[in-house]
């Protein structure tokens, strides 16, 4: 690749940066497990909406079948089936839509970039992939948090209050019957409160390292120590099985174009993100929270 453009005003970096973002993503996202594998698309073809799922709130009925002698044709029965009342399925399209958008603006001056153009582009995308994963976290931390489908509360950190809050969420979990495996995404005080519970001991078979300060597992949950910042204020934990989620980003741009007001190029680009979960796996989502008040 090179900085000439055979006079060309525009040369576009869409698909390096496409390409680049879900890298980045899945080597520093937060969250990760909760999250499935990023979309991205260029060229957005709609201003609000990413792209449609097929959904059915069709109700399971669960009937009996009628052997009675007038029934199902039978006897003197007409017109009715032996299976009971037909439910009819329908499927309905749900939008999965954009919930923010970003924008780079950057300029690089030829007398005082002290690199190569091309070279200095590429540093900047590669950097700016990186700062958008972290607001990326950010919001998928605040998604998690709004699509909860439970909140348990943590009043200290303790080491009876631990216990007792693992062992609700195993009860809800078991009884809202998720039977597939969930990661508990903590933040730094519960995670060493976690490492330095009393009940960890090696005659439980404990996998703690107190060398380390380390813990895979409490109560059947894997846990994962997260970044502190990337949770909503007050929040300790999300409890969440893996690719619950899907987090998507449009790219509607990201180019060079050669500046009028100095000797260099503007490094621009634009696009929308977003993220969706199916409203029936909001209950696999528990976050732990500080009292109120």
């Amino acid at each position: 690749m090179t900085t000439n453009n055979n006079d060309l005003a525009v040369r576009s970096y869409v698909p390096q940066y496409k390409a680049l973002l879900p890298t980045v993503f899945t080597a520093k996202a937060a969250f990760s497990g909760a999250f499935a594998e990023m979309q991205v698309v260029d060229g957005i073809s709609h201003t609000t909406k990413a792209f449609s799922v097929k959904t059915t709130a069709t109700p399971v009925v669960i009937g009996t079948y009628d052997k009675s002698e007038n029934s199902g044709g039978f006897g003197d029965g007409t017109g009715g089936s032996r299976f009971g009342k037909m439910t009819e399925i329908k499927y309905l399209d749900t939008d999965a839509n954009y919930d923010h958008e970003w924008a780079i603006h950057e300029g690089l001056d030829r007398h005082t970039v002290n690199n190569d153009l091309n070279t200095a582009v590429l540093d900047r995308l590669n950097l700016q992939a990186q700062a958008q994963v972290r607001d990326l976290n950010r919001l998928n931390g605040k998604f998690l948090s709004n699509n909860a489908g439970s909140n348990e509360t943590l009043a200290d950190f303790s080491d009876s209050n631990i216990v007792k809050l693992f062992n609700t969420i195993s009860k809800y979990y078991s009884n809202n019957e998720v039977s597939v495996a969930v990661k508990a995404y903590v933040n730094a005080d519960l995670y060493n409160a976690l490492v330095d519970l009393a009940s960890n001991t090696t005659a439980k078979n404990s996998s703690v390292s107190i060398d380390d300060n380390g813990v895979v597992k409490y109560k059947g949950f894997y846990i994962e120590e997260t970044t502190d910042s990337y949770f909503v204020a007050g929040d300790y934990a999300y409890f969440a099985p893996d690719d619950i989620a899907i987090p998507f980003m449009g790219i509607e741009t990201a180019r060079t174009k050669e500046a009028d007001e100095f000797d260099g190029i503007k490094l621009q680009g634009a696009g929308k993100d977003g993220r969706f979960i199916l409203d029936d796996n909001k209950k696999a989502v528990v976050k732990v929270t500080a009292p109120k008040g």
